[in-house]
């Protein structure tokens, strides 16, 4: 399973796929990938392309 959360570049809202969006219907471990391409976030309503790798904190 990928682990890699995904940060919203507008709004900073950050997708984990280890805690999914269950009440949108995306079960925990669901990959960023996996998710359906209209999908949208849920602060600011932007697309998945505007969403980016979010770096591991050194």
């Amino acid at each position: 399973m990928n682990n890699q959360k995904y940060i919203c570049v507008v709004c900073n809202y950050v997708y984990d796929p280890v805690v999914g969006m269950p009440e949108d219907g995306i079960p925990a471990g669901t990959a960023f990938a996996d998710i359906p391409d209209d999908w949208a976030c849920p602060d600011c309503g932007v697309s998945k392309e505007d969403f980016e790798v979010m770096e591991a904190a050194a």
